[in-house]
């Protein structure tokens, strides 16, 4: 007998198996065919640990369960509604003779497409299946009339891996292989045609120019310098120019400013140059030649003196730079105070 029957998932199932003084036969692990409506087909490699192995994932959705034994109450084959049942995912795996008719026939080349024939039609698979079914209402024994015939049996199905149902070509019977085009002797031509189609190759008769020749180098020295006219423009505008000669008649105002008080008598740039700018001068010219390093006394860790080490002794000394500053500071302060003494200390030529 063929019915139409329910997922095991189903919330029917559950119910069945909750309630009490309810008839059920329940079976498991056995053995069956399932239909597969095969939707698409896609070629897929396994990773490095199988050396990219080839194989094929088709997806589908389940149509039918025949167990290889009758179920209870005379049932043969399990039907499910179009659109309706569980979605199957198959692995299909390739041997080792396959996959050399795949390479005669042209795996390797970009020609080589898989079959079409083979998707849009039902698969008859190997699968394992658990099975409830439910009794139908009534007696059997007591049918007199159509209307006291018993009510067929409820099965509930489940297909063991639905989501990876693993075959191949032993446990399945399909030879994928036979149904695949030979593009052995027509992908090499075209695809070479092609190409060179697409990258052009072209033929020259002239040398090789070298990749670092002086051409190059003088060509991209040219564009850099051709690359930097607006600086030159801009230093050359008639804004850039105003500017530097106003800039240069500033300075030289400050310049002339600056002799004027210096000539002047009596004015602080004047006693500045007089008196001081000159002895600092001397000063500077005298610490510069007299200065030099201290030496430090060397320290011999080993308990040694040092003439025993042929080592020389290393000294440490302030920067130059510092010693004349204090120095030019002291002389500074020192004519300073010269001239306030003398300025207190001198009396006018009309009160002596």
């Amino acid at each position: 007998m063929r019915i139409a029957g329910l997922a095991m998932n189903d919330v029917w199932a559950h119910r069945v198996l909750r309630e009490r003084g309810v008839e059920t036969t329940r079976t498991e692990k056995i053995d069956a065919e399932v239909s597969v409506f095969v939707e698409s087909m896609e070629l897929k490699h396994h990773g490095p640990d199988r050396n990219y192995r080839p194989y094929l994932h088709l997806h589908g959705e389940l149509r039918s369960v025949r167990p290889h034994q009758q179920l209870p109450y005379g049932v043969d084959e399990v039907t499910f509604p179009i659109g309706g049942s569980e979605p199957v995912d198959v692995f299909y795996e390739f041997d080792d003779q396959q996959l050399v008719q795949l390479a005669l026939k042209g795996y390797f080349s970009p020609a080589f497409t898989l079959p079409e024939q083979v998707t849009g039609i039902d698969w008859e698979l190997p699968a394992t299946v658990d099975a409830l079914v439910l009794a139908p209402a009534g007696d059997t024994t007591l049918v007199t009339t159509p209307e006291s015939a018993p009510d067929v049996p409820v099965v509930f199905v489940r297909v063991h891996g639905l989501g990876s149902l693993d075959v191949d070509l032993e446990s399945s019977g399909y030879d994928i292989t036979e149904y695949i085009a030979d593009h052995s002797t027509t992908a090499g031509p075209r695809h070479d045609q092609h190409v060179v189609n697409q990258t052009g190759v072209s033929a020259r008769s002239d040398a090789f120019t070298p990749l670092f020749d002086d051409a190059d180098f003088g060509q991209a020295h040219t564009r850099t310098t051709l690359a930097r006219p607006g600086a030159e423009n801009d230093a050359e505008s008639p804004l850039a120019t105003r500017m530097q000669a106003v800039a240069a008649s500033l300075d030289a105002e400050q310049a002339q400013l600056r002799l004027e008080r210096e000539e002047e008598a009596g004015t602080p740039e004047n006693v500045y140059r007089s008196r001081v700018a000159g002895s600092l001068e001397e000063t500077s010219a005298e610490a510069a030649i007299d200065e030099g390093p201290e030496p430090v006394a060397s320290v011999d860790l080993d308990g040694e003196t040092a003439e025993e080490l042929p080592v020389e002794p290393f000294h440490t000394e302030p920067p130059a730079d510092m010693t004349r500053l204090d120095e030019l500071r002291r002389q500074v302060r020192l004519r300073a105070a010269d001239l306030d003494a003398g300025e207190a200390g001198s009396v006018p030529d009309h009160q002596v």
